[in-house]
């Protein structure tokens, strides 16, 4: 059976009316053309600052004025005597083990005596002719000559030697109190009876010390006032070093027999000289009189003495040699004591008085720099600075931990 399709509703049906188009004018509207106009000067502005009442501000609180804390580029070196400093080091007393073998006799001592010997030959001929003058007591004087070398180690005489020769003299009870803590300290760490030196003052305001006789270690005011007391140790232990390596006594000893032979060879160069001048007066003549006078001589003496004397000529340059290098030996006693760094900064200062030294002579000398000859290099008696440097490189460089 076919069923009718569903009804549904009829809504009712909306008369459609023409809508009519909004009317908008044909013309565009105008708009005032003028520029509106501004004032072209700013409005006057009181120029005096307002004033505020001072009473308001709060008063800040008062501190103690502690100046604030420097940076470390721009903070003063702190002084030689300050324990601040970095070569400072603590010269308490405590208890010292002393060693066994105080001193010793190393190979730049007895290479100094071996070049000694040549200069003692000359002396003792000097001497065995002057004593001809005395007959039956020759053999004498040779002997009290020969054992006259004894007196380097007699304490009164060398005293008279420090006094004399280097210029030395006690130090003050100030100056006493001052260095005898630091070679306290220094003959604590080498282990050596420090009672058995003298400590001497030299009035010198350059940075310099000496080890001289037996028992004398010198310092100068300068390098007592103003260095650290570690890096016056450094200075101290060098000289030390010379003492226990025997090179001061061999030195002093080679001086004191090679002493009559140096007189000797004085008077002649006077006596030569003295003729000479005479000679001038009487012409060519007489000047070749006395130089082949004076060359015989020389000639019977080298041939009579086997060379000998010519020997002479070159031990001043092979003494140099031997100084150079127990100067090392000193500085390698000292860096062994732990003062390695302060040794170095002694020498960075003394390399520093000889260039100051240098720049016055260049400036002497017109600004034109003077050179040091070779002779003078092999002649002189310290290395260099930068050999010295060179030789305490083991013992600056950091230890490694094993």
């Amino acid at each position: 059976m076919t069923q009718p399709p569903p009804e549904y509703p009829e809504y009712p049906a909306q008369a459609t009316q023409p809508q009519a188009s909004p009317q908008y004018p044909q013309q565009p509207p105008t708009y005032p053309q003028a520029t509106p106009t501004y004032p072209q000067q700013s409005p006057p502005y009181p120029q005096a600052t307002p004033t505020y009442p001072q009473a308001s501000a709060p008063i800040p609180p008062q501190y103690p004025q502690t100046p604030p804390p420097a940076s470390p580029a721009a903070a003063a070196p702190p002084s030689p005597g300050d324990p601040a400093h970095p070569h400072h080091i603590n010269t308490d007393a405590r208890r010292v083990h002393i060693s066994n073998h105080q001193r010793r006799t190393d190979a730049t001592a007895v290479g100094n005596l071996l070049l000694y010997l040549p200069n003692f030959l000359c002396s003792l001929c000097v001497v065995g002719l002057v004593s001809a003058f005395f007959g039956d007591l020759a053999f004498v004087v040779i002997l009290l000559w020969l054992a006259s070398g004894a007196l380097v180690f007699h304490r009164p005489t060398e005293s008279a030697l420090a006094r004399r020769l280097l210029h030395l003299r006690y130090p003050t009870p100030q100056e006493r109190a001052k260095i005898e803590p630091v070679w306290r300290e220094v003959t604590a760490r080498a282990g050596v009876e420090g009672r058995n030196y003298e400590l001497w003052v030299e009035d010198s305001d350059s940075l310099n010390a000496v080890a001289a006789a037996g028992h004398i270690v010198g310092v100068t005011r300068f390098a007592m006032n103003e260095l650290p007391n570690g890096e016056l140790a450094a200075v101290m232990a060098h000289e030390l070093g010379h003492h226990v390596g025997g090179h001061a006594w061999s030195g002093l000893l080679g001086y004191w027999y090679a002493l009559p032979g140096r007189v000797a060879w004085r008077v002649l160069k006077v006596f030569s000289t003295f003729v000479f001048h005479v000679s001038r007066a009487f012409g060519c003549f007489g000047v070749a009189f006395v130089v082949l006078f004076i060359g015989g001589i020389a000639v019977a003496t080298v041939s009579t003495l086997y060379g000998l004397p010519l020997l002479i000529l070159g031990v001043p340059y092979a003494l140099a040699a031997v100084g150079r290098r127990a100067e090392l030996r000193a500085d390698e006693h000292a860096a062994g004591l732990g003062f390695a760094p302060m040794l170095a900064a002694v020498l960075g200062k003394l390399h520093q008085q000889e260039q100051q030294a240098q720049a016055a002579l260049t400036a002497q000398n017109g600004g034109v720099p003077v050179a040091e000859s070779a002779l003078s290099k092999l002649l002189s008696s310290h290395p260099d600075y930068h050999t010295r440097l060179h030789h305490l490189q083991p013992y600056l460089q950091p230890q490694r931990p094993y």
